[in-house]
């Protein structure tokens, strides 16, 4: 288990880690560096859409990898994303400015964002799925967190090069070309996962589910949606807080501290890495917790406790001094993280084994494009408009609807994950 555990850590390391720089760019340099032509305000509008680009393109990678995952097998599917995300990523990197050739750069910024999308669509739930599958049933939950710790510890990995980057060159020099270096960076976390992948055997619960197989079987995709799609769209809804405090944390308050508050850089950047560092704690305290208390019930706990928050942070965020920034950043981290560490297991257990892939990996993905790309994008204008205390609201009413799909579910941590749900 430790040996399959660093295999998915390795995979979302990577997935994580590639978001993540590009959400500290987007925040940071890429309405300067690819859309000057829009002015600062727009550009940065701009900016943060092609952040969510990549969660829109996320659903289109888990009906297409999810058919392949769940008829060629988890293993063989996920180093085929991660070797996708990282050439996206690394290309990123390489690529010219608008400066050097004018709008083919944002046009090739968004090619490449959807092609890292596509993969991410793919790369979580063959992770999930390889923990949760070959995990034993009574530390299901605790085995399965591992997918998603890794996206906390990638958090960190990403800001934390943002940061060394900043504190060692200006900012002139960090604005024409020391944004790359975290993007090409990449290469070597996907060169160790890619090594750390093809040691470890397939799935025992897939191999079962192959040889009962019968050929002529529907596509994977027409199951999922006609034999549980109220669960996928209820799964996605359950997990729509964690992606929505988690992003508007790592995408949005990057720069919402250094420009509405004027903090300094490397202290906003330092606040994140301290947040996802707390994240990572919760992520391995609601993983392990669900396996005593019941995934349901942790995730319930979570999203009742992310309602007064959300309406809590932004006042306590425009006092606009550094220990008031911190200890938003903390906060909202914590209760995203314990969402996070639910996810693996109880999608996995929440749909049958022969369209799992699919069904599990379009719900996560659903979460994402409504809670990891619509806050972000709709964060600046609900501000400038309204005021951050509506911005509060609206987040608010994201873990509202988290907590009412949640009710809607059963609990799933005694389900063997061979058998076909309830």
């Amino acid at each position: 288990m430790r040996k399959v555990a660093l295999a998915s850590f390795m995979g979302t390391v990577i997935e994580f880690y590639d978001f993540g720089i590009y959400a500290t760019a987007a925040a940071l340099v890429f309405a300067n560096t690819f859309f000057p032509a829009l002015g600062e305000q727009a550009g940065s509008v701009v900016s943060y859409a092609t952040l969510g680009v990549a969660f829109v393109a996320r659903p289109l990678g888990s009906v297409l990898f999810g058919h392949f995952g769940d008829r060629l097998g988890r293993k063989r599917t996920l180093i085929f994303t991660m070797s996708l995300m990282g050439l996206a990523t690394v290309l990123i990197g390489l690529l010219p400015t608008a400066a050097d050739i004018g709008t083919a750069a944002p046009i090739v910024l968004v090619l490449l964002r959807i092609a890292q999308g596509v993969a991410a669509g793919g790369e979580w739930t063959g992770a999930a799925l390889f923990t949760s599958e070959h995990s034993p049933k009574e530390r299901r939950g605790f085995w399965a967190m591992f997918t998603n710790l890794g996206g906390a510890f990638a958090n960190i990995l990403a800001l934390g090069t943002f940061l060394l980057t900043g504190l060692y060159m200006s900012d002139q020099t960090f604005a024409a070309w020391g944004w790359r270096l975290p993007f090409l960076i990449s290469i070597v976390l996907v060169a160790v996962g890619l090594y750390v992948r093809l040691r470890i055997e397939e799935t025992p619960v897939f191999r079962a589910e192959a040889r009962r197989r019968q050929p002529g079987e529907s596509l994977p995709f027409k199951e999922a949606v006609a034999h549980q799609g109220k669960e996928i769209l209820l799964g996605a809804g359950a997990l729509v807080m964690a992606f929505s405090l988690g992003y508007v944390g790592i995408a949005f308050l990057t720069g919402y501290g250094t420009g509405a508050l004027h903090l300094p850089r490397p202290q906003v950047l330092g606040a994140g890495m301290f947040g996802n560092l707390l994240n990572c704690l919760a992520i391995i305290a609601g993983g392990a917790l669900t396996d005593r208390f019941g995934r349901r019930r942790v995730l319930l706990v979570a999203n009742v406790i992310g309602v007064p928050w959300a309406l809590a942070l932004f006042p306590v965020l425009d006092t606009g001094t550094i220990g008031a920034f911190w200890l938003g950043m903390s906060v909202t981290f914590l209760i995203a993280g314990v969402g996070f560490g639910v996810a693996g297991s109880f999608l996995s257990e929440l749909f049958h084994t022969r369209y799992r892939y699919t069904a599990a990996g379009l719900s996560y993905s659903l979460a994402g494009v409504l809670g990891g790309a619509i806050p972000p994008l709709v964060a600046a204008g609900l501000i400038g408009s309204y005021g951050s205390f509506v911005f509060g609201i609206f987040l608010a009413f994201y873990c509202l609807a988290g907590l009412l799909c949640t009710l809607a579910l059963r609990e799933t941590r005694h389900r063997d994950l061979i058998q076909e749900p309830a």
